[in-house]
């Protein structure tokens, strides 16, 4: 069954992010945390810069995903709440 999960973006609704077939979570730089998976594809969440050598947003990313794939089938979307504000989500 997939799983997603639902970020708040700031100054827009929540957005579907899958928690699916994921392959690494990383704190990219000070204001993007990137999901990149098996097929390639990477997801890049832009937010609030976090403090130089904090691991915070990527950790909260990645407990998310865990408890996401662990709900029930019928739960789909699992509501995130991040430690740093999100502004944008980009799939390449």
């Amino acid at each position: 069954m997939e799983k997603f999960l639902s970020i708040p973006v700031t100054n827009e609704q929540n957005q579907l992010v899958s928690a699916n077939g994921i392959l690494l979570v990383e704190q990219a730089t000070v204001g993007t945390t990137t999901i990149t998976y098996l097929s390639g594809k990477v997801t890049t969440l832009t937010h609030a810069n976090v403090p130089v050598g904090s691991e915070a947003q990527r950790d909260a990313v990645q407990n998310a995903i865990v408890a996401a794939l662990q709900t029930p089938w019928k739960e789909v979307a699992y509501a995130v709440t991040l430690p740093y504000a999100v502004s944008g989500i980009a799939v390449a």
